[in-house]
């Protein structure tokens, strides 16, 4: 098995508040699965720490990123807003941006990197 190569990881500041990549996948799997729970179990997160980073997602602009619809008949469910849908668009757009001008760099730092590979040495 070899080292993790280097990566760029980065959070944007939004106020008083960030969204970084937990966020972002947060939100995208609320987008794919219509559900805060099961966002939360496919991220090995309880559902409570989910509900307190979906609270800090909302803050983070003049209108919901996320609305939640209790149980019942139709058995509740979580989606995306406009707004969450655009949050979740320009976070993913910013990523592919700073990782394709980062690329070159990660590269060369990997290169430096003298290190032996894990499960060698």
């Amino acid at each position: 098995m070899s080292a993790d190569p280097p990566r760029l990881w980065f959070q944007v500041r939004i106020g008083e508040g960030r969204i970084g990549p937990g966020k972002a996948r947060l939100l995208a799997l609320i987008r794919d699965t219509g559900s805060l729970s099961e966002a939360a179990r496919r991220m090995g997160m309880s559902y409570r720490r989910a509900w307190t980073l979906m609270e800090a997602i909302n803050a983070l602009t003049d209108a919901p990123a996320v609305e939640t619809e209790r149980g019942g008949t139709r058995g509740g469910g979580s989606r995306l807003t406009a707004r969450g849908e655009a949050l979740l668009a320009t976070y993913e757009d910013l990523r592919t941006t700073l990782d394709a001008a980062a690329a070159p760099t990660l590269a060369q730092l990997s290169a430096l990197d003298g290190r032996p590979s894990r499960g060698e040495g």
